[in-house]
């Protein structure tokens, strides 16, 4: 796994699988791994926002997530075959958790949501252990929810609260959280209880992904990726104008 730096945040450059084989080996050693997915939004944020940006930074896998992201990357001279979406890779390790019998833990969304996804799982996923559930409206009482966790058992925890509430709770708790290993889900359980559709899948491989979320809520989303997606493009514009007066390597340091 390589670890290349776009617009000052570093990412690993992964295949879904590769990534799925990294997380699954240090859970098996009793090693703990935090992960992060970074897009386009998170990006930008993390450039005004320092705890979102030192929780990013912290983490042991940063995957690319966004074909935005992926297109300046490789636009800037760095092989980067595949994004990682948080919801691939939560797929591929709660399967990979029913086979190899690791307890997971789902916190986030409203009550109905996350109680909704865990059945949907467990329909999907037969032979999966789910050790607890929790809604995502808990920042009242945060030390009860991390002993819950805690007390479950669970191996996964998976954190479907919004960006970046999720990763600066991640990074205070990790200590405590009792589990093998902890991502940032996002909207996956609103999606995974039928609230929201993901886009075809043609509209995921040509990067307009962004644009079915748009239509399905625009208000709540149509300021942020207005904001967020115009700083991208200027930074990114900028940092090509630099590539051509110094041209980087195309390969960063093993992690």
């Amino acid at each position: 796994m390589k670890r290349i730096e776009i617009l000052g945040c570093p990412m690993d450059v992964a295949t879904i699988g590769e990534t799925s084989d990294v997380i699954t080996n240090a859970i098996k050693a009793d090693q703990f791994i935090q992960h992060v997915v970074v897009n386009v939004a998170k990006l930008v944020n993390m450039r005004s926002d320092s705890a979102l940006d030192r929780s990013v930074r912290e983490c042991d896998i940063i995957n690319i997530d966004g074909m935005g992201l992926v297109f300046a990357a490789r636009l800037l001279g760095y092989d980067v075959r595949e994004r990682v979406a948080g919801i691939d890779l939560f797929h591929r390790l709660v399967g990979e958790s029913a086979v190899q019998n690791m307890p997971i833990f789902l916190l986030g969304g409203t009550q109905g949501v996350v109680e909704k996804a865990a059945s949907n799982i467990e329909i999907s996923y037969p032979n999966v252990r789910i050790a607890g559930i929790h809604h995502g409206y808990f920042w009242d009482d945060e030390p009860s929810v991390v002993k819950l966790v805690r007390d479950s058992g669970a191996k996964l925890l998976f954190v479907a609260v919004t960006s970046p509430k999720k990763e600066n709770f991640i990074a205070r708790w990790q200590a405590e959280l009792g589990v093998n290993f902890v991502m940032g889900v996002g909207g996956t359980f609103d999606i995974l209880a039928g609230k929201i559709n993901r886009a075809p899948f043609w509209m995921q491989s040509i990067g307009m992904e962004w644009l079915y979320r748009l239509l399905q809520e625009p208000v709540r989303l149509f300021g942020r990726y207005a904001r967020t997606n115009g700083i991208f493009a200027l930074l990114l514009a900028r940092e090509m104008l630099l590539e051509r007066r110094a041209p980087r390597h195309t390969n960063g340091p093993e992690t």
